[in-house]
């Protein structure tokens, strides 16, 4: 079996308080963790400091000015974290949606199939906004032509734990994905690069404004930026119909729990 070694990498982005409690939920897991501020101007960074230190070296904050984006906050942490050496990227976002728990099972998945991707599946309650479970449709009916049914599910959900040398070559051969469109279009890219996807089913919770929770989500900036996403991709997938008709079927497809 292929050794792994697996790096969680968290972006964020004016959090609030809300980020200190993600962290530290998060530092209970088996691997190191890095905390990317992408600009932020709300103060939170300040309240990790405390958390990095020499008698905790598997605990790391990079500070990025102004904001770059999320995708390019990632991109940022990815490089660095390829010429340290890690295999495997899990992330994650700031703003208490993921659990920390299930970190555990990502990791073991992905160490039974190292040449995989693992991607959230994301389990919504009662509580759940429905522009928000509703709104991501449309962009899973896309991504999921677009890869001709690889197997993404998902293609905005967060919480995904990536092979890092093939993350890092889809996200360098395009300018793009490097804000909202990180999710979903890294997702179709590495579909067409023939990368196994395999779904794990993962909750879903939106802190109330009360307990911290926080959304840089914005309507229609967003979702003006994954239409002409789509336009893009829908053009790639064109250009690459060929290859992807004769491929086969993601051999990863029946494992998902």
């Amino acid at each position: 079996m292929t050794e792994t070694r697996p790096l969680i990498l968290i972006p964020s982005y004016n959090t609030g308080r809300i980020l200190r409690k993600t962290v530290a939920a998060v530092l209970t897991s088996p691997c190191p963790v890095w905390v990317v501020i992408d600009g932020s101007t709300d103060g939170s960074q300040e309240t990790l400091h405390d958390l990095e230190s020499p008698a905790n070296p598997d605990f790391r904050i990079i500070s990025l000015a102004p904001n770059r984006g999320k995708g390019a906050a990632l991109l940022h942490a990815l490089r660095l974290a390829v010429d340290e050496g890690f295999t495997h990227v899990l992330t994650m976002d700031s703003d208490g949606q993921h659990p920390a728990a299930r970190i555990t099972e990502f990791l073991k998945i992905s160490a039974a199939h190292p040449e995989a991707a693992v991607f959230g599946k994301p389990v919504f309650d009662s509580f759940a906004p429905a522009i928000r479970v509703n709104g991501r449709k449309l962009s899973n009916f896309w991504a999921n032509l677009e890869t001709l049914c690889w197997g993404i599910g998902d293609s905005l959900f967060g919480m995904r734990l990536y092979p890092a040398a093939d993350l890092l070559s889809v996200m360098e051969s395009t300018r793009h994905a490097r804000r909202f469109d990180f999710e979903p279009e890294v997702a179709v890219r590495l579909a067409w690069r023939g990368v196994p996807i395999i779904k794990l089913p993962t909750a879903v919770r939106y802190p109330a404004k009360e307990d911290g929770g926080i959304s840089q989500f914005r309507y229609f900036r967003d979702n003006r930026l994954l239409i002409w996403m789509h336009l893009r991709l829908f053009l790639g997938f064109f250009a690459r119909l060929p290859v992807l008709l004769t491929r086969g079927r993601n051999p990863l497809s029946q494992f998902s729990p």
